[in-house]
C-alpha cells in the first residue's frame, strides 16, 4: 500500500483559517501605522512653515496671513509627498499672529487637518502629535 503525499482538505482549511485570523489583525494594525507615518510629514510641513514665518517676521515686521502669499515663505502649498495641503490664515491676539493648517489630501478620520500657530499651540488633538 502506497502512503499518500501532500496536504489534505483538513490542513489545508487549517492553514487558510490560521492566515485569515493573522490577516484580521496585521491589517488593522499596519493601516494605523501608515496614518501615524502621514501624519510625520503634515508636523513637518508645519513646522517648517513656523520657521520659515518667523524668518519673515524678523526681515519684514510681519507675518505671512493669507494662503496665497505662501510662496514669500520659500514654500510650496504642498508638502513633499502631497499628502498635505498648507494653509495660512491670521491670528487674533490669543494665538501670537498667524494660524497653520495642513490639511490631509488622504483620508485620515482621527486627524483630517493639524494646526499650529505663533505660540505653538498644536491642534487638533494631541494623538495626532505623537
Amino acid at each position: 500500500m502506497k502512503r499518500a503525499r501532500g496536504f489534505g482538505l483538513l490542513e489545508m482549511l487549517l492553514a487558510v483559517a490560521i492566515l485569515g485570523i493573522l490577516a484580521s489583525i496585521a491589517i488593522p494594525n499596519y493601516q494605523a501605522h501608515v496614518l501615524r507615518a502621514n501624519r510625520v510629514e503634515g508636523r513637518a510641513l508645519l513646522m517648517d512653515a513656523a520657521a520659515r514665518q518667523e524668518r519673515y517676521f524678523a526681515q519684514n515686521h510681519r507675518f505671512v496671513r493669507v494662503s496665497g502669499q505662501i510662496d514669500l515663505l520659500g514654500l510650496d502649498a504642498l508638502s513633499r509627498s502631497g499628502l498635505y495641503r498648507l494653509e495660512v490664515s491670521a491670528g487674533d491676539g490669543a494665538d501670537g499672529g498667524f494660524r497653520l493648517v495642513a490639511v490631509a489630501l488622504r483620508r485620515d478620520p482621527e486627524c483630517p487637518a493639524l494646526t499650529l500657530n505663533a505660540l505653538g499651540d498644536r491642534g487638533p488633538d494631541v494623538r495626532c502629535w505623537r
